[in-house]
């Protein structure tokens, strides 16, 4: 069943940016693993704060992105970034819709890109 993983991190002091550029860059690895799609999102009130999205057809596809080598790497090399544990939630997906953009472009359009 199609599924949807939330994963919380939270920077530790100064280090927000660079988690940022991290979880931007390690996400993008998440369809090499089965992933439909994924998104990062930074709080605005505590900018420490990020929520990482993932969507998955199979649960074992997660677990292959979050045990692989890639994953590994990135906690290894960015320990000391984030407050540990982390830990995620499987949701399962009910419904989803998107709306497209005043401008034409579509919703599934990247953030930078539209800037």
């Amino acid at each position: 069943m199609s599924g949807v993983v939330q994963i919380q991190w939270y920077a530790t002091g100064f280090r927000g940016d660079q988690l940022e550029a991290e979880l931007t860059r390690i996400s993008a690895v998440a369809p090499q693993y089965g992933a439909t799609g994924y998104t990062v999102y930074r709080g605005r009130d505590d900018r420490y704060k990020f929520l990482q999205v993932l969507e998955f057809d199979e649960h074992v596809d997660f677990d292959r992105y979050w045990q692989g080598p890639e994953l590994v790497d990135f906690r290894t090399y960015c320990q000391g970034w984030f407050q540990v544990p982390v830990a995620y939630s499987w949701h399962d997906l009910v419904t989803a819709g998107t709306r497209p953009r005043p401008n034409g472009a579509p919703a599934s359009a990247s953030v930078a890109a539209a800037e």
